[in-house]
């Protein structure tokens, strides 16, 4: 168990008038308790209390060792066994409940049919503002992801002259991203040429990109458990003086965001900031996503960078800052993502990758 994470957020669950909450997210759960368990369709629960006698609810199909301090009981059932039946007979009946909004809904069901709570709320807002603010820890584990991936950004654009279709390119990056020691992607590579990079979530595909043409590489890998996230557009051969305009419009939105990336702002602020530069240059329509996204565990977590977004900046907090501009009558998209870790009086940018304008030379067949 990781004590300090615990205190907070049974600190939130008490303010929030929560006296007992379920934990059904894998994630959270290894957040923690440093667990990883992954049961697929069989229940694991969290079980939360303000006063202690918090339970892990799990089946025999995945050994666990004791807790050292004792602080976590492991309750074990077996295939056979109705584990929500077992989790009911802990529960404190007469006060509510916090549920997890990833729990399916069948155990769910079953809980308020055998009367597991007074009223059934959903606890995971708790969970989640717990884990936008990144303890110690968790901010040097961010900070060594995002070395790699300035490592492996720098390899990959290695090979943007040398004829490989999308797909081809996004295999090279998972290649490099396990020669660096990641465990794994933060997500499926983007890979995107020309008209391709004019749709901001394109898949790759068998298309090569042709001189002239943006070059978006929108790319992540997991290290030690946490997510790095960083885009780059970059272009093959030469860059028309059309293309360079666009680019400079975004590369200048994009630092407008980090620049009001900073504690008292809110997250709208950072959204502003990058919006209305490219609203003031005309291409406010053509910016059609969020800012950015917070960052952690998962490549995607609670607390979005957008225009609706009023919660204040707070120190510890991780995340995007990724405006683009997609043109696709022009075949022609540009998006520039660095990650921000907000710090006491300001923020500090982990992607050290050049954001300068870069023209990959083709390479001859």
């Amino acid at each position: 168990m990781n004590n300090d994470r615990i205190r907070r957020v049974l600190r939130e669950m008490e303010q929030a008038g929560i006296p007992q909450m379920i934990v059904s997210d894998p994630v959270a759960i290894y957040y923690l308790t440093g667990r990883k368990i992954f049961s697929g369709e069989r229940l694991l629960a969290l079980y939360l209390q303000v006063n202690g006698g918090h339970k892990l609810v799990i089946n025999e199909l995945f050994p666990q060792s004791a807790e050292p301090d004792g602080q976590l009981e492991l309750v074990w059932y077996s295939d056979t066994q109705d584990g929500v039946e077992l989790l009911h007979q802990f529960a404190d009946k007469a006060s509510p409940m916090g549920i997890d909004k990833n729990w399916p809904a069948r155990f769910l069901l079953r809980l308020q049919e055998l009367g597991g709570g007074s009223a059934y709320v959903n606890g995971s807002p708790i969970i989640d503002r717990v884990r936008m603010i990144k303890d110690q820890e968790e901010q040097e584990k961010m900070r060594r992801s995002s070395q790699i991936n300035d490592q492996v950004m720098a390899e990959l654009l290695t090979w943007v002259g040398k004829g490989l279709t999308e797909e081809e390119m996004a295999e090279k990056a998972k290649a490099i991203y396990r020669a660096h020691g990641c465990e794994g992607l933060s997500f499926p590579p983007i890979v995107s040429y020309g008209r391709g990079a004019a749709e901001p979530h394109h898949e790759p595909g068998d298309a090569r990109a042709k001189r002239g043409d943006c070059v978006l590489l929108d790319i992540g890998g997991m290290k030690d458990g946490y997510a790095s996230d960083m885009t780059r557009t970059v272009f093959l051969g030469e860059v028309p003086p059309r293309q360079r305009e666009i680019y400079e419009i975004v590369r200048e939105a994009c630092q407008r965001g980090i620049n009001a990336a900073r504690p008292g702002n809110r997250m709208c602020d950072v959204d502003l900031a990058a919006r209305r530069y490219i609203e003031e240059r005309g291409y406010g329509a053509y910016f059609t996503h969020r800012t950015g996204h917070s960052i952690g565990l998962e490549d995607h977590e609670y607390g979005d960078v957008s225009a609706v977004n009023q919660a204040v900046i707070q120190p510890g907090q991780c995340f995007s800052v990724e405006p683009g501009i997609y043109l696709p009558e022009e075949d022609l998209g540009v998006r520039i993502e660095d990650l921000v870790l907000i710090t006491e009086d300001g923020c500090q940018v982990l992607n050290q990758f050049t954001k300068e304008l870069l023209v990959i030379p083709m390479e001859e067949n």
